[in-house]
């Protein structure tokens, strides 16, 4: 008899989780509370990345001039033609997902999902009749949500989620964003392009305050963002929101999470909108696992290194794992695979986080892998590092995108890659030789000692590399 695996989310974690178990002969049934895709297919990386497609040829168009090309008359955004292109891009892939899934006669069920053991898990429809599934194993991949903050309650017109900003069919002339990580990051700089006046408010000393992202890549953007004409207030918070005629007013005030050198006076911004992006939250709530009795953290699952939950046959995967781990939808990708393989194999495997690439679609684009400079610090390794400017490029002068620059970090004993950190131009596609190089335990030598072809964007990595073997 074939193994039974219930799979609980269907998205990028929980859809590989399914093909992946249904190709090994599992017997699989994938359940999913609204839409094929979960956040990322639907109100995340696909949707933003097609609106920044949207944005950038309207840029394109504007700076045609540049590149010797006369357009006549005056372009101008259709957010509703932006919004349905962007629902069709979600919709052709949401009906991939779903051929895949019958092809591998995956059964599909939506509705609610409660675990009442690890063996049986109920569904309650739209209608509200309950299905019961039994099983084998579990693995859960419910994912995240936006987090809502107390200071400014969403209300869904003047106060908006993420997941609202990208469903909005018009361009506020004025925009707050609350919230200066990579979501708040690459809104920002979309609502820019469509015409906006953004102003970003972040709580930390810097834009793009992630451990694993270089300082440096954060003073490239926050330059290119100031030349935009975006407004940016570091270690400061959004205190409390007002909405009057029309208009939201926030009152901003000193950050807690930064130290200041001298008092900061309250100040006051308004806006047509104010999108809240200050993080994720657990998607857990009505699952039933505190009554299972298992072992959480703030609403996020504690898995060990195997992403076994603390009750046996319960794996999970993805986001629901939390800050402890990595949160992102390949890392998703990846954690599925070593569940099943773990489910369905005689060995079992532990996952691996030493070497995630990520990437920050913003102009210009940020691709990161390993660590920074000051992980590298707080560590006490010894490292040497390397900046090469993007405008040295003959590719880059060409394109007539000159802003970014590719950052390496070696090992000063070793010359093992610790970590890059490029922006630029196709840099999320670009940091994908570095992830290979540091996989294979490759030196910064034999980066240097590959051949890159000429022109192209990724000789960048090698002329970094050059100069320091």
């Amino acid at each position: 008899m074939s193994k039974r695996l219930t799979v609980i989310g269907a998205g990028p974690g929980g859809y590989t989780a399914a093909f992946d178990a249904a190709q090994k002969g599992a017997t699989v049934t994938l359940i999913e509370a609204k839409w094929m895709g979960g956040t990322c297919l639907n109100c995340g990386c696909i949707p933003t990345k097609t609106l920044k497609a949207s944005a950038e040829a309207y840029e394109t168009i504007h700076q045609a001039k540049e590149y010797g090309i006369n357009v006549e008359g005056s372009a101008t955004v259709d957010m509703p033609a932006v919004i349905a292109r962007k629902e069709k891009v979600s919709a052709v892939l949401r009906g991939g997902l779903e051929k895949t899934a019958a092809n591998l006669k995956v059964n599909v069920i939506f509705g609610t999902a409660k675990v009442i053991s690890a063996n049986l898990v109920e569904v309650t429809k739209a209608d509200g009749t309950i299905e019961k599934v039994e099983g084998d194993d579990i693995i859960i991949a419910t994912g995240s949500l936006p987090l809502n903050l107390p200071s400014l309650p969403v209300d869904h017109k003047h106060v908006l989620s993420s997941d609202d900003a990208l469903e909005l069919k018009y361009v506020p002339e004025t925009m707050i964003i609350v919230g200066g990580g990579v979501i708040g990051s690459e809104l920002a700089m979309i609502f820019q392009a469509f015409g906006s006046k953004v102003t970003i408010v972040e709580g930390a000393d810097r834009i793009l305050p992630v451990p694993s992202l270089d300082e440096e890549m954060s003073k490239i953007l926050t330059r290119e963002m100031k030349k935009a004409g975006i407004k940016i207030e570091v270690a400061r918070v959004v205190d409390s929101v007002e909405i009057s005629d029309g208009k939201v007013k926030a009152k901003v005030v000193a950050s807690p999470f930064v130290q200041h050198a001298k008092p900061v006076d309250p100040f006051e911004l308004e806006a047509d909108v104010i999108i809240s992006s200050v993080g994720r939250s657990a998607n857990s709530k009505g699952l039933g696992l505190e009554e299972l009795g298992m072992e959480m953290n703030r609403g996020y699952i504690v898995a060990n290194e195997y992403l076994e939950t603390s009750i046996p046959h319960i794996y999970a995967i993805g986001d629901i794992l939390g800050p402890a781990k990595i949160m992102l939808a390949h890392m998703a990708v990846a954690e599925a695979l070593t569940a099943v393989q773990n489910i369905m194999g005689d060995k079992k495997v532990a996952q691996d986080y030493s070497i995630v690439p990520s990437a920050v679609f913003v102009t210009p684009e940020i691709g990161t892998v390993g660590l920074s400079e000051k992980q590298c610090k707080d560590k006490g390794l010894e490292y040497k590092t390397e900046l090469f400017q993007f405008r040295e490029l003959g590719k880059a002068q060409a394109m007539g995108q000159l802003p970014g620059a590719f950052k390496l970090i070696v090992d000063a004993k070793t010359d093992k890659v610790l970590g890059a950190h490029l922006a630029g131009a196709h840099c999320s596609d670009l940091i994908a030789e570095v992830t290979m190089a540091m996989q294979m335990g490759a030196t910064v030598k034999d980066i240097a000692h590959t051949i890159h072809s000429h022109p192209t964007l990724a000789e960048g990595i090698f002329e970094a590399a050059h100069r320091m073997k």
